[in-house]
Protein backbone atom coordinates (compact mmCIF):
# COMPACT_ATOMS: atom_id res chain seq x y z
CA UNK A 1 0.00 0.00 0.00
CA UNK A 2 1.55 3.33 -0.97
CA UNK A 3 2.30 5.94 1.62
CA UNK A 4 3.71 9.44 1.48
CA UNK A 5 7.37 9.50 0.53
CA UNK A 6 9.94 11.91 1.88
CA UNK A 7 12.01 13.98 -0.60
CA UNK A 8 14.98 12.26 -2.25
CA UNK A 9 17.95 12.74 0.13
CA UNK A 10 21.25 14.24 -1.03
CA UNK A 11 24.43 12.12 -0.97
CA UNK A 12 25.48 13.70 2.33
CA UNK A 13 22.05 13.17 3.89
CA UNK A 14 21.98 9.59 2.65
CA UNK A 15 25.40 8.87 4.15
CA UNK A 16 24.23 10.31 7.49
CA UNK A 17 20.99 8.28 7.39
CA UNK A 18 22.91 5.11 6.55
CA UNK A 19 25.20 5.72 9.53
CA UNK A 20 22.11 6.03 11.76
CA UNK A 21 20.74 2.77 10.34
CA UNK A 22 24.04 1.02 11.10
CA UNK A 23 23.92 2.25 14.71
CA UNK A 24 20.32 1.08 15.04
CA UNK A 25 21.20 -2.33 13.55
CA UNK A 26 24.08 -2.68 16.05
CA UNK A 27 21.73 -1.81 18.92
CA UNK A 28 19.18 -4.32 17.63
CA UNK A 29 21.85 -7.03 17.50
CA UNK A 30 22.91 -6.18 21.05
CA UNK A 31 19.34 -6.42 22.35
CA UNK A 32 18.64 -9.65 20.45
CA UNK A 33 21.94 -11.10 21.71
CA UNK A 34 20.59 -10.97 25.26
CA UNK A 35 17.94 -13.51 24.30
CA UNK A 36 19.12 -15.26 21.11
CA UNK A 37 22.47 -17.04 20.90
CA UNK A 38 24.11 -16.98 17.46
CA UNK A 39 21.85 -16.97 14.37
CA UNK A 40 23.53 -13.78 13.11
CA UNK A 41 22.78 -14.53 9.45
CA UNK A 42 19.11 -15.19 10.25
CA UNK A 43 18.84 -11.89 12.14
CA UNK A 44 20.51 -9.98 9.30
CA UNK A 45 18.16 -11.50 6.73
CA UNK A 46 15.10 -10.69 8.87
CA UNK A 47 16.21 -7.06 9.14
CA UNK A 48 16.81 -6.89 5.39
CA UNK A 49 13.30 -8.20 4.71
CA UNK A 50 11.81 -5.69 7.15
CA UNK A 51 13.69 -2.75 5.64
CA UNK A 52 12.55 -3.83 2.14
CA UNK A 53 8.87 -4.04 3.17
CA UNK A 54 9.06 -7.77 2.53
CA UNK A 55 7.82 -10.89 4.31
CA UNK A 56 9.90 -13.86 5.41
CA UNK A 57 9.34 -17.59 5.84
CA UNK A 58 11.55 -19.26 8.46
CA UNK A 59 12.12 -22.98 7.95
CA UNK A 60 13.73 -25.11 10.63
CA UNK A 61 13.14 -28.07 12.91
CA UNK A 62 11.37 -27.50 16.27
CA UNK A 63 13.35 -26.08 19.16
CA UNK A 64 15.54 -23.60 17.26
CA UNK A 65 13.90 -20.51 18.86
CA UNK A 66 12.21 -19.32 15.66
CA UNK A 67 9.17 -18.05 17.57
CA UNK A 68 11.30 -16.50 20.32
CA UNK A 69 13.46 -14.73 17.74
CA UNK A 70 10.49 -13.18 15.96
CA UNK A 71 8.73 -12.05 19.15
CA UNK A 72 11.99 -10.53 20.46
CA UNK A 73 12.50 -8.59 17.22
CA UNK A 74 8.98 -7.18 17.58
CA UNK A 75 9.79 -6.06 21.14
CA UNK A 76 13.02 -4.32 20.11
CA UNK A 77 11.20 -2.51 17.30
CA UNK A 78 8.43 -1.14 19.51
CA UNK A 79 5.82 -2.38 17.04
CA UNK A 80 2.43 -4.01 17.47
CA UNK A 81 2.85 -7.79 17.53
CA UNK A 82 0.41 -10.67 17.00
CA UNK A 83 1.07 -14.37 17.08
CA UNK A 84 -1.31 -16.59 15.12
CA UNK A 85 -1.00 -20.32 15.74
CA UNK A 86 -2.17 -21.94 12.51
CA UNK A 87 -4.28 -25.09 12.98
CA UNK A 88 -6.45 -27.21 10.65
CA UNK A 89 -9.67 -25.73 12.09
CA UNK A 90 -8.60 -22.06 11.75
CA UNK A 91 -11.06 -20.00 9.69
CA UNK A 92 -10.22 -16.89 7.60
CA UNK A 93 -12.29 -14.69 9.94
CA UNK A 94 -10.17 -15.91 12.88
CA UNK A 95 -7.26 -14.06 11.24
CA UNK A 96 -8.82 -11.07 9.53
CA UNK A 97 -11.71 -10.31 11.87
CA UNK A 98 -15.48 -10.51 11.51
CA UNK A 99 -18.68 -8.47 11.40
CA UNK A 100 -20.77 -8.50 14.58
CA UNK A 101 -24.26 -7.16 15.16
CA UNK A 102 -24.53 -4.40 17.75
CA UNK A 103 -27.78 -3.04 19.12
CA UNK A 104 -28.14 0.58 20.15
CA UNK A 105 -30.00 0.40 23.46
CA UNK A 106 -31.31 3.93 23.05
CA UNK A 107 -32.87 3.53 19.60
CA UNK A 108 -33.14 -0.22 19.34
CA UNK A 109 -31.42 -0.13 15.94
CA UNK A 110 -28.97 -2.84 14.99
CA UNK A 111 -25.75 -2.13 13.16
CA UNK A 112 -22.89 -4.23 11.84
CA UNK A 113 -19.48 -3.46 13.33
CA UNK A 114 -16.19 -4.91 12.13
CA UNK A 115 -14.08 -6.43 14.92
CA UNK A 116 -10.46 -6.51 13.84
CA UNK A 117 -8.60 -9.82 13.94
CA UNK A 118 -4.99 -10.48 15.00
CA UNK A 119 -3.67 -9.59 11.52
CA UNK A 120 -4.12 -5.91 12.44
CA UNK A 121 -0.63 -5.48 13.88
CA UNK A 122 2.78 -4.42 12.55
CA UNK A 123 4.56 -7.75 12.99
CA UNK A 124 2.62 -10.97 12.45
CA UNK A 125 4.04 -14.31 13.53
CA UNK A 126 2.25 -16.94 11.43
CA UNK A 127 3.30 -20.02 13.36
CA UNK A 128 3.31 -23.27 11.35
CA UNK A 129 1.55 -21.66 8.39
CA UNK A 130 1.37 -24.96 6.50
CA UNK A 131 -0.94 -26.48 9.13
CA UNK A 132 -4.00 -24.51 8.03
CA UNK A 133 -6.21 -25.11 4.94
CA UNK A 134 -5.71 -23.13 1.70
CA UNK A 135 -8.81 -20.98 2.32
CA UNK A 136 -7.26 -19.56 5.49
CA UNK A 137 -3.82 -19.27 3.89
CA UNK A 138 -5.44 -17.21 1.10
CA UNK A 139 -6.90 -14.77 3.66
CA UNK A 140 -3.39 -14.05 4.89
CA UNK A 141 -2.22 -13.71 1.26
CA UNK A 142 -4.45 -10.67 0.63
CA UNK A 143 -3.12 -9.01 3.76
CA UNK A 144 0.50 -9.71 2.70
CA UNK A 145 0.09 -8.43 -0.84
CA UNK A 146 -2.46 -5.62 -0.53
CA UNK A 147 -1.82 -4.52 3.08
CA UNK A 148 -5.58 -4.56 3.59
CA UNK A 149 -8.44 -6.84 4.61
CA UNK A 150 -11.79 -7.00 2.81
CA UNK A 151 -14.85 -7.83 4.92
CA UNK A 152 -18.51 -7.51 3.83
CA UNK A 153 -17.37 -5.52 0.80
CA UNK A 154 -15.42 -2.96 2.83
CA UNK A 155 -11.65 -2.55 2.80
CA UNK A 156 -9.81 -2.11 6.07
CA UNK A 157 -6.22 -0.83 5.82
CA UNK A 158 -3.57 -2.58 7.89
CA UNK A 159 -1.15 -0.60 10.09
CA UNK A 160 2.21 0.38 8.63
CA UNK A 161 4.82 -1.00 8.60
CA UNK A 162 3.36 -4.47 8.04
CA UNK A 163 5.59 -7.52 8.19
CA UNK A 164 4.58 -11.22 8.11
CA UNK A 165 7.04 -13.75 9.52
CA UNK A 166 5.86 -17.31 9.01
CA UNK A 167 7.40 -20.50 10.36
CA UNK A 168 7.36 -23.96 8.84
CA UNK A 169 8.60 -27.31 10.09
CA UNK A 170 10.44 -29.12 7.25
CA UNK A 171 10.40 -32.63 8.70
CA UNK A 172 6.80 -33.21 9.79
CA UNK A 173 4.51 -33.11 6.76
CA UNK A 174 1.63 -35.34 7.90
CA UNK A 175 -1.62 -33.40 8.09
CA UNK A 176 -0.15 -30.27 6.51
CA UNK A 177 -1.18 -28.10 3.57
CA UNK A 178 1.94 -27.16 1.59
CA UNK A 179 1.93 -23.54 0.47
CA UNK A 180 1.32 -23.24 -3.30
CA UNK A 181 4.11 -21.73 -5.38
CA UNK A 182 2.11 -18.53 -5.96
CA UNK A 183 1.90 -17.92 -2.22
CA UNK A 184 5.52 -18.90 -1.57
CA UNK A 185 6.47 -16.27 -4.16
CA UNK A 186 4.90 -13.59 -1.92
CA UNK A 187 7.59 -14.21 0.66
CA UNK A 188 10.68 -12.19 -0.10
CA UNK A 189 12.95 -14.60 1.79
CA UNK A 190 12.89 -18.23 2.78
CA UNK A 191 15.31 -18.23 5.71
CA UNK A 192 16.93 -21.51 6.73
CA UNK A 193 17.34 -21.78 10.51
CA UNK A 194 20.05 -24.33 11.28
CA UNK A 195 21.22 -26.06 14.46
CA UNK A 196 23.54 -24.02 16.69
CA UNK A 197 27.25 -24.84 16.97
CA UNK A 198 28.51 -26.79 19.99
CA UNK A 199 29.65 -23.59 21.76
CA UNK A 200 26.36 -21.82 20.99
CA UNK A 201 24.34 -24.74 22.29
CA UNK A 202 26.42 -24.75 25.48
CA UNK A 203 25.55 -21.06 25.99
CA UNK A 204 21.85 -21.72 25.21
CA UNK A 205 21.70 -24.44 27.89
CA UNK A 206 23.47 -22.19 30.40
CA UNK A 207 21.05 -19.32 29.82
CA UNK A 208 17.81 -21.27 29.73
CA UNK A 209 18.31 -23.52 32.75
CA UNK A 210 18.75 -20.76 35.33
CA UNK A 211 16.60 -17.96 36.70
CA UNK A 212 17.40 -15.09 34.40
CA UNK A 213 15.33 -12.05 33.52
CA UNK A 214 16.17 -9.92 30.51
CA UNK A 215 14.95 -6.38 29.87
CA UNK A 216 14.62 -5.66 26.16
CA UNK A 217 14.88 -1.99 25.18
CA UNK A 218 13.09 -0.42 22.21
CA UNK A 219 15.46 0.56 19.41
CA UNK A 220 13.21 1.63 16.50
CA UNK A 221 9.60 2.79 16.29
CA UNK A 222 7.19 2.59 13.34
CA UNK A 223 8.08 6.06 12.01
CA UNK A 224 11.82 5.32 11.89
CA UNK A 225 11.25 1.91 10.26
CA UNK A 226 9.19 3.60 7.52
CA UNK A 227 12.01 6.14 6.97
CA UNK A 228 14.56 3.33 6.63
CA UNK A 229 12.28 1.56 4.14
CA UNK A 230 12.18 4.73 2.05
CA UNK A 231 15.96 5.11 2.34
CA UNK A 232 16.57 1.58 1.02
CA UNK A 233 14.55 2.38 -2.12
CA UNK A 234 16.78 5.41 -2.80
CA UNK A 235 20.05 3.43 -2.90
CA UNK A 236 21.37 3.50 -6.50
CA UNK A 237 22.23 0.32 -8.42
CA UNK A 238 24.58 0.28 -11.43
CA UNK A 239 23.34 -1.28 -14.66
CA UNK A 240 26.02 -3.99 -14.62
CA UNK A 241 24.72 -5.20 -11.22
CA UNK A 242 21.15 -5.33 -12.54
CA UNK A 243 22.31 -7.21 -15.64
CA UNK A 244 24.22 -9.70 -13.49
CA UNK A 245 21.09 -10.22 -11.37
CA UNK A 246 18.95 -10.80 -14.45
CA UNK A 247 21.44 -13.30 -15.89
CA UNK A 248 21.27 -15.32 -12.68
CA UNK A 249 17.47 -15.35 -12.54
CA UNK A 250 16.81 -15.83 -16.25
CA UNK A 251 19.25 -18.76 -16.37
CA UNK A 252 16.76 -20.72 -14.23
CA UNK A 253 13.80 -20.27 -16.57
CA UNK A 254 12.57 -22.42 -19.39
CA UNK A 255 12.90 -20.65 -22.77
CA UNK A 256 9.95 -19.02 -24.50
CA UNK A 257 8.40 -21.33 -27.08
CA UNK A 258 10.38 -21.28 -30.30
CA UNK A 259 13.62 -20.12 -28.67
CA UNK A 260 16.71 -22.24 -28.04
CA UNK A 261 17.24 -23.55 -24.51
CA UNK A 262 20.38 -21.72 -23.34
CA UNK A 263 20.13 -22.68 -19.68
CA UNK A 264 23.22 -24.28 -18.12
CA UNK A 265 23.12 -28.10 -18.43
CA UNK A 266 22.67 -28.66 -14.67
CA UNK A 267 19.63 -26.33 -14.69
CA UNK A 268 18.07 -28.29 -17.55
CA UNK A 269 18.82 -31.50 -15.68
CA UNK A 270 17.53 -30.56 -12.24
CA UNK A 271 14.92 -27.77 -12.48
CA UNK A 272 11.36 -28.13 -13.73
CA UNK A 273 10.55 -24.48 -13.09
CA UNK A 274 12.58 -21.32 -12.54
CA UNK A 275 12.19 -17.97 -10.81
CA UNK A 276 9.96 -15.16 -12.08
CA UNK A 277 10.45 -11.37 -12.25
CA UNK A 278 9.59 -10.96 -8.57
CA UNK A 279 12.83 -12.78 -7.78
CA UNK A 280 14.82 -10.19 -9.76
CA UNK A 281 13.06 -7.34 -7.95
CA UNK A 282 13.65 -8.90 -4.54
CA UNK A 283 17.32 -9.59 -5.25
CA UNK A 284 17.93 -5.93 -6.08
CA UNK A 285 15.93 -4.70 -3.07
CA UNK A 286 17.69 -7.11 -0.73
CA UNK A 287 21.03 -6.02 -2.18
CA UNK A 288 20.11 -2.41 -1.40
CA UNK A 289 19.18 -3.29 2.19
CA UNK A 290 22.42 -5.21 2.68
CA UNK A 291 24.43 -2.28 1.34
CA UNK A 292 22.70 0.06 3.81
CA UNK A 293 23.31 -2.33 6.73
CA UNK A 294 26.99 -2.42 5.77
CA UNK A 295 27.24 1.37 5.53
CA UNK A 296 27.44 1.69 1.75
CA UNK A 297 25.50 3.95 -0.64
CA UNK A 298 25.73 1.58 -3.60
CA UNK A 299 25.03 -2.09 -4.39
CA UNK A 300 27.77 -4.49 -5.50
CA UNK A 301 27.56 -7.97 -7.09
CA UNK A 302 28.74 -9.34 -3.71
CA UNK A 303 25.49 -8.08 -2.19
CA UNK A 304 23.50 -10.03 -4.78
CA UNK A 305 25.55 -13.18 -4.10
CA UNK A 306 24.97 -12.79 -0.35
CA UNK A 307 21.17 -12.68 -0.64
CA UNK A 308 20.56 -15.03 -3.57
CA UNK A 309 19.96 -18.18 -1.49
CA UNK A 310 17.07 -16.88 0.69
CA UNK A 311 15.53 -15.11 -2.34
CA UNK A 312 15.69 -18.03 -4.80
CA UNK A 313 15.53 -21.23 -2.75
CA UNK A 314 11.69 -21.27 -2.57
CA UNK A 315 11.21 -20.04 -6.13
CA UNK A 316 13.04 -22.89 -7.87
CA UNK A 317 11.19 -26.17 -8.38
CA UNK A 318 13.39 -29.23 -8.65
CA UNK A 319 12.41 -32.33 -10.61
CA UNK A 320 12.71 -36.09 -10.12
CA UNK A 321 16.35 -36.09 -11.29
CA UNK A 322 17.29 -33.71 -8.49
CA UNK A 323 15.43 -35.79 -5.92
CA UNK A 324 17.12 -38.98 -7.16
CA UNK A 325 20.58 -37.36 -7.01
CA UNK A 326 19.93 -35.62 -3.69
CA UNK A 327 20.32 -32.14 -5.20
CA UNK A 328 18.68 -29.26 -3.32
CA UNK A 329 17.77 -25.83 -4.67
CA UNK A 330 20.65 -24.36 -2.62
CA UNK A 331 23.11 -26.60 -4.50
CA UNK A 332 21.61 -25.50 -7.83
CA UNK A 333 22.11 -21.86 -6.73
CA UNK A 334 25.73 -22.61 -5.75
CA UNK A 335 26.41 -24.01 -9.22
CA UNK A 336 24.66 -21.01 -10.78
CA UNK A 337 27.01 -18.61 -8.99
CA UNK A 338 30.06 -20.58 -10.19
CA UNK A 339 28.78 -20.74 -13.79
CA UNK A 340 27.57 -17.16 -14.37
CA UNK A 341 30.19 -14.46 -14.04
CA UNK A 342 29.68 -10.85 -13.02
CA UNK A 343 31.04 -9.52 -16.33
CA UNK A 344 29.89 -12.23 -18.69
CA UNK A 345 30.42 -10.46 -22.03
CA UNK A 346 28.53 -13.09 -23.98
CA UNK A 347 25.31 -12.12 -22.23
CA UNK A 348 25.81 -8.35 -22.00
CA UNK A 349 24.25 -7.50 -25.34
CA UNK A 350 21.20 -9.62 -24.70
CA UNK A 351 20.74 -8.16 -21.24
CA UNK A 352 20.97 -4.57 -22.52
CA UNK A 353 17.88 -5.15 -24.60
CA UNK A 354 16.15 -6.58 -21.52
CA UNK A 355 16.96 -3.49 -19.44
CA UNK A 356 15.67 -1.20 -22.15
Amino acid sequence: MPHSHSPVPSDADMAKLIEEVQQAADELSTQLGQVIVGQHTVVEQLLMALFCRGHALLVGVPGLAKTLLISTIARTLSLGFSRIQFTPDLMPSDITGTEVIEEDRGTGKRNLRFVKGPVFANVILADEINRTPPKTQAALLEAMQEHQVTAAGYRHALPQPFFVLATQNPIEQEGTYPLPEAQLDRFMFMIQVDYPSAEEELEIVRRTTTRREVQIEHVLDAERVLKIQDLVREVPVADHVIRYTLRLVRATRQPVRGQDDQRPPFVQQYLSWGAGPRASQNLILAGKARAVLQGRTHVTPEDIKAVIHPVLRHRLITNFNAEADGISTDEVIDRLLKTIGVDDASNSAAMKSVIR
